[in-house]
């Protein structure tokens, strides 16, 4: 998404990303205290739009990994519920078995065993009845304590399976709450851009796609990068598959990315899994430096690792910039580097 000098316009749903900038005209300005209105420096707003955008992805990356944990969540509590329902069916097996057997020893007689033999016609036969009926006995204590122990694991799995769903619920609260604040610092962005006379928004946008702000140019070092083979390359030829489609923040493809979806997306093409955030995709691999970068090498971006592309070669990144951008090309260099992770 964003970058030092960074965010254009955005759209991150084009909804909501439309909704971004606007309190941030009237905010910058109060903010700069006494300067008139006509003098508020440029600059300053450029600054305020990076520091929203920078923001805004952040909170992005907090929402894709608060969604992720719900979808994981939703997934183990539906496993618990089946679990739950075929322990359930055992339960009720058992007492059903342990009610046969029941009857069956209650019409046997509960007669003392000493006066049943006095009243029996047959002692012999008593005999071959006292047996089976001590048979009968054990297998019911047998069948009793399986029913203990299965009311026992059923009690325990329902207990798991309500925390699952306190801790799904929590999540959501969480996903909504990140929504909530990259909806707003995209509005306020977007109102900032908007308040900017057209020649400085397209001078703004050219920033965004040159390593400026004291940054290295880095593409005459890294110019030599074999070509990918492999898996990486399979990984390479799926993001330059998806140049030109939407900025969308938390989706991860196809017809819309944001940064770290674009890196999962592509590399799930390769037969690779990916964490959902760029932290975590930072430490999805081995870290080289960045002079060793080949092609499919995450580059991640900011102290926070908020940020992240894939190196494409020719000293050239391919990712997801902000909302409003398309997936592009831009130069590795184009903002901070925080780190280069092989997968």
């Amino acid at each position: 998404m964003g970058s030092h000098r960074r965010p254009v316009p955005s759209g991150f749903n084009r909804g909501a990303g439309a909704a971004l900038c606007a309190l941030s005209a009237a905010a910058a300005v109060a903010a700069l205290g006494a300067a008139p209105a006509t003098a508020a420096p440029r600059k300053n707003t450029r600054a305020e739009v990076d520091r929203l955008y920078q923001e805004a992805e952040k909170a992005t990356q907090a929402y894709d990994q608060a969604d992720e944990r719900a979808g994981v969540l939703r997934r183990q509590i539906s496993d618990a519920q089946d679990h739950i329902a075929r322990q359930q069916e055992r339960v009720n097996t058992l007492r059903e078995a342990l009610g046969s057997l029941a009857g069956a020893q209650y019409r046997s007689g509960g007669l003392d065993p000493a006066v049943a033999l006095l009243f029996s016609d047959d002692p012999a036969d008593y005999l071959d009845k006292a047996s089976t009926i001590d048979r009968v006995g054990a297998q019911q204590a047998d069948q009793l304590r399986q029913l203990q122990s299965a009311l026992r694991e059923l009690t325990q799995e329902r207990t798991a399976a309500a925390g699952q769903l306190a801790e799904l619920d929590r999540s959501r609260q969480a996903v909504a709450a990140h929504k909530r604040t990259v909806e707003q610092k995209l509005a306020r962005a977007r109102q900032l851009l908007n308040s900017m006379p057209t020649d400085e928004r397209a001078s703004y946008e050219r920033a965004s796609r040159d390593s400026g702000g004291g940054l290295p140019d880095l593409t005459g070092a890294l110019a030599s990068a074999p070509a990918p083979d492999g898996r990486a390359g399979a990984a390479v030829a799926a993001a330059l598959s998806a140049l030109g489609r939407p900025y969308v923040w938390g989706a991860s493809g196809p017809s819309g990315f944001d940064c770290s979806g674009l890196m999962q997306w592509s590399y799930a093409h390769a037969g690779i899994h990916l964490p959902r955030t760029s932290q975590e995709q930072r430490y999805a691999g081995r870290q080289i430096p960045l002079s060793q970068a080949r092609p499919g090498d995450l580059v991640v971006y900011r102290s926070d690792a908020s940020h992240v592309g894939m190196y494409v070669g020719n000293g050239q990144v391919v990712h997801a910039p902000y909302p409003g951008a398309p997936v592009r090309y831009d130069p590795v260099g184009m903002m901070p580097i925080a780190s280069v992770t092989r997968p």
